[in-house]
């Protein structure tokens, strides 16, 4: 549990700071991803950016120029106007929380 910690006057408690501030959130959505599974299946881009939050398991992330392995309890946020798409990393279920800022 890399970078967790006991805020003071907790017990049985482990927090990490996932992110801060980052501008208005638009929406938020719980996503459920199969082995073998992703997309959209060619890259798209948008005015909005995405937070993604992996809770449990691992996604590849793909950039237009890279890829991005995020794994159980990271988070990385995704600019808009760059071409990408998420996929499972793994041969088992990852799920995670996409966050859409302006």
């Amino acid at each position: 549990m890399e970078h967790f910690i006991t805020p003071p006057n907790h017990i049985n408690f482990k927090v990490k700071k996932l992110f801060g501030e980052m501008g208005t959130i638009l929406d938020g959505s719980i996503a459920y991803i199969d082995c073998n599974g992703g997309g959209p299946i060619e890259p798209h881009t948008h005015q909005h950016n995405h937070l993604f939050i992996v809770t449990q398991g691992e996604a590849k992330i793909k950039l237009a120029d890279q890829e991005i392995i995020l794994k159980k309890d990271e988070a990385f946020l995704v600019k808009g106007f760059i071409p990408h798409s998420i996929w499972n990393n793994l041969a088992e279920e990852t799920v995670m929380i996409g966050i859409s800022m302006k």
